[in-house]
């Protein structure tokens, strides 16, 4: 075979893999017919992966870089909590709910102790309440300060990070004034809180509140207005109301939907009924909006916040008719919903009038959120996973349990 005859059958070769490919060489000119022929590739993100926030897996099905198919496989920190709780006291139970969602243990804490508040029929005083209400709210702010300064992150923005964190250490150092914990708080109790607000704290959290008010301005400018955010976010993920629905999403991701559900204000618990706050909504379920929505929600936690220290009354921390044992009554159940910082967490707790709760199932945020991921993710490209991902503001904690 000459020089000439090899060029022609290479070039035959090459364009065979086409459905009609035309080469001009040598004044020869050949066209081939015949189905472009393509293979899947499965491609695993995580279990440990800096774009799954923690020990989450992604199984993607892709077809160059369009992302066919995507499933989140959990249970890599599957702590069973409960099943844990049925042998262990209210008390003690405390303990595994303040840790699921590690950036929201306050809101864990208080679902779980309005739950048996609710099935023993025990009253909180009023200031307890009020402490409360506005400790969820700090802890939101946290929660919320976390996932904004991560998330740009990710997307190669690297200055709102230490923003972030300069404002949640002084959240958490007001925290830990009042509990004795950075973290893990343990500060509630059956009945109101285990102390009173510490001397000088109102101070204290009147100063720090008016510190975040100022820099929070700073912050929604830095990374609202980012150019790479907006080239990122914007137009990418979006999840249609309908979809977050009926997957069960809530928080943040449903809001950014569009959808205003929020338990703070559909079911008032604790001192939610007696202050004025608004729920932010999206205009179109994408990534930018559910950001949006994450920041205009620590504003109107400040709004809550400065109502409970105006608002706070004195008396007692703590019901003076507390039961010498708790017991779970024969026969009974509860069902208590509440809005955690990244969505709806309810607990449902059956006694069987022993020491421990004979049932308990816990309703998860961060479960929900994942959930819609297999929904979320087909059509989009590869290359915007990560944006995707990271907005579903999840904790891996929270979906395993």
């Amino acid at each position: 075979m000459d020089t000439r005859d090899q060029l022609v059958t290479e070039r035959a070769a090459f364009t065979a893999t086409s459905d009609a490919w035309m080469l001009r060489g040598g004044g020869i000119d050949i066209v081939t017919e015949g189905p472009l022929r393509t293979e899947e590739m499965i491609l695993n993100i995580g279990p440990q992966h800096p774009s799954t926030h923690g020990v989450l897996r992604v199984v993607l099905e892709l077809d160059g870089e369009r992302i066919i198919r995507a499933e989140p496989v959990i249970g890599y920190m599957h702590r069973a909590a409960e099943k844990l709780s049925e042998y262990r006291d209210a008390r003690q139970v405390l303990v595994l709910m303040n840790r699921h969602d590690w950036l929201s243990a306050f809101n864990n804490e208080q679902g779980w102790v309005m739950a048996v508040e609710r099935l023993l029929g025990i009253e909180v005083p009023d200031r307890a309440q009020w402490i409360r209400t506005m400790l969820c709210e700090w802890n939101r702010l946290l929660n919320h300060l976390m996932f904004t300064g991560s998330y740009p992150l990710e997307l190669g923005a690297m200055t709102p990070m230490f923003y972030a964190f300069r404002e949640r250490e002084m959240i958490q150092g007001l925290m830990e004034s009042a509990t004795g914990a950075r973290m893990h708080h343990s500060f509630v109790r059956v009945g109101g809180l285990k102390d009173d607000l510490p001397r000088g704290f109102l101070k204290h959290s009147g100063e720090v509140l008016v510190w975040i008010r100022n820099k929070l301005r700073d912050f929604e400018n830095l990374i609202m207005g980012n150019e790479i955010i907006h080239v990122r976010t914007k137009g990418i993920g979006i999840l249609q109301p309908d979809i977050a629905i009926s997957y069960g999403c809530s928080g943040p991701v449903l809001q950014a939907s569009g959808v205003p559900m929020d338990p703070r204000k559909d079911s008032p618990y604790e001192k939610y009924g007696e202050v004025e706050f608004d729920v932010p909504v999206g205009e179109n379920g994408d990534c930018f909006d559910r950001l949006w929505v994450l920041v205009q929600r620590m504003w109107e936690s400040c709004k809550i916040i400065e109502q409970c220290m105006d608002k706070l009354p004195p008396g007692p921390y703590i019901s003076p008719k507390l039961p010498k044992k708790i017991k779970f009554p024969q026969d009974s159940e509860i069902y208590v919903r509440t809005e955690n910082p990244l969505g709806l967490m309810g607990y449902y707790v059956v006694g069987d009038g022993g020491d421990f709760p004979y049932r308990l199932r816990m309703r998860t945020a961060s479960f929900s959120n994942v959930s819609m991921i297999p929904a979320l993710l087909p059509g989009t490209l590869f290359p915007d996973l990560i944006a995707i991902l990271g907005s579903v503001f999840f904790v891996v904690g929270d979906v395993d349990r």
